[in-house]
């Protein structure tokens, strides 16, 4: 029996073995949570997605109370890893005192495109006990989808009570939830600089 062959170790080859695999490319996808909740009283108006809503009460609030387009603003800073909607907008600011949601939301989007993000999808619950938003949502759905620059099939919109539990179903309160997916938004297209004149 002849004796066992040494082993040899093969020399990894120059320049390849040795080197990195690249890093990954980050996902060009991003999905944020929103929420917000705010108290109803007498003498406000109760505004939802940009849209009036006929009640005996509205959201007490520092803006105009939308706490459907503040809890999608919301997702959106969140996607964008750009903080939250106090951090942006205190309320502790008059400059927001009373402030359209619809100029906020789009303020944030602005915010988003700078760091690089659009937004792709969201998906919206509205918590409230009433009124009953089954006639209004249609409306509010194609605001939201205008307010975003998205198609209304990119858009979804959710109304439900909660059956009497907690201050939203006392009717004492509204809420609202929003998951956002942001897509890596396109770069703008390069231009060329101007050539000497009668170039």
């Amino acid at each position: 029996m002849s004796p066992p062959r040494p082993t040899t170790r093969r020399r990894p080859a120059r320049g390849r073995a040795s080197a990195r695999a690249p890093a990954a490319a980050p996902p060009a996808l991003r999905v944020g949570l929103g929420y917000d909740i705010h108290r109803l009283v007498p003498g406000r108006r109760l505004v939802l997605a940009g849209i009036e809503v006929p009640h005996d009460r509205g959201a007490l609030a520092h803006s105009d109370g939308d706490v459907v387009l503040h809890a999608v603003a919301d997702a959106v800073l969140g996607a964008a890893a750009l903080g939250d909607l106090g951090e942006q907008f205190p309320d502790s600011d008059p400059a927001w005192k009373d402030a359209d949601s619809r100029d906020l939301l789009r303020r944030v989007l602005a915010l988003a495109r700078r760091a690089g993000w659009m937004p792709a999808g969201v998906d919206v619950n509205v918590l409230l006990e009433r009124p009953r938003l089954a006639a209004l949502k249609p409306a509010m759905r194609r605001g939201l989808a205008e307010a975003l620059g998205l198609p209304p099939g990119a858009v979804g919109l959710k109304a439900r009570t909660l059956e009497g539990l907690g201050p939203v179903g006392a009717g004492r309160a509204v809420a609202a939830q929003a998951v956002v997916l942001l897509a890596a938004a396109p770069a703008p297209p390069r231009t060329r600089p101007p050539g000497p004149p009668g170039a």
